[in-house]
């Protein structure tokens, strides 16, 4: 499948297809949550690079694209096993997100300072 311009629903049936034919299974949901953390730590370690006071080491790249990709794919697995339709979630937390924070960024002090 081509991924370009996939949607979360197509997302969600391409992991499902890998996992059940390529991964055999899909791992426990303990599994994948620890599998997640890690992920996510990898995301952390690049970013203190890239943006933080530390530097790359030998033969150490940058690869954010690629670690916020493993991050996607292990929500998207558990979501699966969990039977949750992602779409219709962001849908939803979007909404929510819309109507608690309507003016709160807009009115944080914080957010509208130049200093």
């Amino acid at each position: 499948m081509a991924t370009d311009d996939i949607t979360l629903r197509q997302m969600q049936e391409t992991v499902d297809r890998w996992i059940t034919t390529v991964g055999v299974r899909y791992f426990s949901p303990l599994t994948n949550m620890a599998v997640l953390a890690e992920e996510v730590g990898e995301v952390a370690r690049v970013m203190a690079r890239r943006y933080g006071d530390q530097s790359f080491k030998p033969g150490e790249s940058d690869t954010l694209a690629d670690e916020l990709a493993d991050v996607m794919w292990v929500v998207v697995a558990i979501a699966n096993q969990s039977g949750i339709d992602l779409t219709d979630a962001f849908s939803r937390n979007v909404e929510k997100k819309t109507t608690r924070d309507r003016d709160r960024h807009r009115n944080n002090e914080k957010l509208n300072s130049t200093t």
